[in-house]
């Protein structure tokens, strides 16, 4: 007993640990990603706060973190931009419209686990996986960069904001601006300015390309020689740190690294992403340096900073979105994509956490904990969200296995925002950096480069395609045509593997013995294989050696019966198992005339219905 409590002892401790450091870790995430929805950086933190306690109570995987997620965040930006445009001028709804999308998202999630849908992450193949794992690491990496940027400012010295021409409304012809449909005079160019045709008075200034409005200092066109584009809206615009400043903060993200490396060779015990955040953090703060910090992260996104007050529930919601069919069709098609990136990040981080582990979670649990974590956000002002897995691989890696990691994090979190704001503040993004460049340089499957040349080149082509969509698109997209690619080269490899060998018995029956899978991939091979002109009067098809799948095998195995009975020839079918002959006889009644009943008929089952397979001992032992 005494043992066993001095164990639990020391992974409570290397659970704490390890899960203040992820808190730490989790506020530049969660304020960066708030940012990318458009939305305040408190809806972030909420989120991470929120959606980490509950999925770390009740989650599936223990040592996994979620929380507010980039992968989301870029789905939610236009959700909350076109909410935002179906309220007044003076009145943004698009943040209740997000919270009405999280809450329908958490729903879909749950009945995702109702379902015990989770079960289906199995089928992602080894590939898949590896190109998921390197795909993340290189998105993460990329985004690390975008710290060491800041952002631009424009004429009205606010955060410019990068902008894609879409549609040319308006010509310039001789500094005269006409409608594009109409051809009306609107606006009289005058150097860097618009003014109205009519009145003469200044309606837009134009500063590097842009049209800003004068009357809220709004970026609305893009504009070039003879022509003025509506836009669309593509975030901040930023530059590069100046030179010194980007010295100094690499010369911490080197130091930061170099502590994550160094300490595990000292001591095990060591919390090497802790120390190192407060070593680089003491640094910077009492050397008095000139680098980014935490603080000044927030403000230069246009955030007032991080300290506020506990989530509060948002009544709002029921009173700012109408509960109409209109809605649910705005916000229904949102909810779907984000439930089902959601679920695809967390299972897909779930199954690398086990692997990392050795220990097995419980994917449908991890739906229904995912689904009320939103819900619960959702209500409560909070912007949604799944599992991280570069906090997820922080946690295990500093030696976070259980519950208790996930809770610490998320209470530091709330901790941070409600106590230690100002300190918090002051911590270095450099020191955070590190930490995640050690992330990436850790979850990165390196041995991939060394299996190149020893894995089936369409198994290669799976893993850079799905690497390649997951920083160019995201997860979801990447995950599923990476499955989908999988699923048609295993369906390509089987059909070609169907095989029939054909023998005379003494009485002149003519047998084809059929090997291999009969489906919809391999019915043109198998109906090639026959030569009904030409064959006796009597065949048998013994498929001892096969097994009919699904309908066009089924369609196949009919129409050959019918064409050797109008040829006026008698054929039967032998050996089939009790699960295809149930399939047949219950397809047509015909059937029942061809199919042979005998005693030797093999026993086995329908890939159909793989769980009879695990249900214990019996008459399945012998496959």
């Amino acid at each position: 007993m005494t043992e066993f409590i001095r164990k639990r002892a020391a992974n409570a401790k290397n659970d704490i640990l390890s899960g203040l450091t992820v808190a730490l870790a989790l506020v530049p995430e969660a304020v960066a990603f708030a940012f990318v929805a458009g939305v305040d950086p408190l809806v972030g933190l909420y989120a991470a706060f929120m959606i980490g306690l509950i999925t770390a109570i009740f989650g599936g995987r223990p040592g996994m973190i979620s929380g507010a997620t980039g992968a989301l965040a870029v789905v939610m930006v236009t959700l909350v931009s076109r909410g935002n445009a179906m309220g007044s001028p003076d009145e943004e709804l698009g943040l209740y419209y997000l919270f009405a999308t999280v809450i329908l998202m958490g729903i879909i999630q749950m009945m995702a686990g109702v379902f015990k849908l989770g079960k289906f992450v199995r089928l992602i193949p080894h590939p898949v996986m590896m190109g998921f794992v390197n795909g993340l690491a290189i998105v993460i990496f990329l985004s690390q960069l975008g710290m060491f940027k800041e952002n631009i400012k424009d004429i009205y010295g606010n955060n410019m904001i990068k902008t894609e021409s879409v549609e040319k409304i308006m010509t310039i012809t001789d500094n005269q601006v006409y409608d594009g449909n109409t051809g009306k005079l609107l606006f009289v160019k005058d150097n860097n300015q618009l003014l109205d045709a009519d009145s003469n008075a200044l309606r837009y200034n134009i500063s590097d390309g842009q049209v800003y409005d004068t009357s809220n200092n709004e970026v609305k066109f893009n504009i070039e020689n003879s022509a003025i584009y509506s836009i669309e809206k593509k975030g901040f615009a930023k530059q590069w740190i100046p030179s010194k400043e980007l010295m100094w903060m690499s010369g911490l993200v080197l130091l930061t690294m170099l502590l994550m490396f160094g300490l595990p060779k000292i001591s095990k015990k060591i919390p090497d992403g802790l120390v190192a955040i407060l070593v680089v953090s003491a640094i910077a703060i009492f050397g008095q340096l000139d680098v980014a910090t935490v603080g000044s992260f927030i403000a230069d996104g246009g955030g007032e900073g991080l300290k506020g007050g506990l989530p509060k529930f948002q009544f709002d919601i029921f009173n700012k979105v109408p509960f109409t069919w209109e809605t649910f069709v705005f916000i229904g098609p949102y909810a779907l994509i984000l439930a089902a990136i959601g679920l695809i990040e967390s299972l897909m981080t779930l199954n690398l956490v086990d692997e990392l582990t050795e220990t097995r979670g419980n994917s449908n649990r991890e739906c229904l904990a995912q689904g009320g974590a939103n819900i619960v956000t959702g209500f409560f002002g909070g912007m949604g969200g799944c599992a991280m897995i570069g906090q997820s691989i922080i946690n295990i890696k500093g030696g976070g296995r259980g519950r208790l990691s996930g809770i610490v994090a998320a209470l530091a979190l709330l901790g941070f925002i409600l106590f230690a704001s100002g300190l918090i503040e002051q911590v270095p993004i450099a020191a955070l950096v590190g930490v995640m460049f050690m992330v990436v340089i850790g979850t990165f499957a390196w041995s991939s480069f060394r299996i190149l040349n020893k894995i089936p080149v369409s198994d290669l082509i799976v893993l850079i395609l799905v690497s390649g969509l997951t920083v160019i698109f995201d997860l979801a997209i990447a995950v599923i045509a990476g499955v989908i690619v999988s699923a048609l080269v295993f369906s390509w490899e089987n059909a070609k593997r169907i095989r029939a060998r054909k023998r005379m018995k003494e009485d002149g029956t003519k047998t084809y013995e059929i090997w291999g899978p009969l489906f919809f991939g391999s019915i043109q091979e198998f109906t090639n294989k026959f030569d009904v002109k030409n064959d006796p009067e009597k065949v048998e098809i013994d498929f001892v050696e096969s097994r009919i799948s699904d309908h066009s095998a089924l369609e196949a195995v009919f129409n050959l019966v019918n064409k050797y009975e109008a040829a006026g020839k008698q054929i039967q079918l032998k050996h089939l198992s009790e699960d295809c002959k149930e399939l047949l006889y219950k397809s047509n009644p015909k059937f029942r005339e061809v199919i042979v009943e005998d005693i030797d008929d093999p026993r086995y089952h329908l890939a159909a219905d793989p769980e009879r397979f695990t249900k214990g001992l019996g008459e399945y032992d012998n496959l």
